[in-house]
């Protein structure tokens, strides 16, 4: 067990997965929805107005999450 999965404080260890059951493509936008507690609906807005202004970087980023996620 690594230091990251031992909960010594006594609160719930939050982690990311990707949610691929309320996912589009490969889930990250639901799963750093869920993550967050916010709609998923408003993560893909960002990503989508992110990758409109950042020239394409975020899709990247966006495959770079879903690759190595879960």
């Amino acid at each position: 067990m690594s230091a990251l999965d031992r909960n010594r404080g006594g609160a719930p260890v939050r982690s990311f997965r990707l949610d691929r059951h309320n996912g589009k493509l490969m889930g990250v936008c639901a799963g750093i929805g869920n993550y967050f507690g916010i709609d998923a609906n408003i993560v893909r807005i960002g990503f989508v107005a992110g990758t409109i202004i950042g020239f394409g970087s975020l899709v990247l980023v966006y495959l770079a999450i879903g690759l190595i996620a879960d």
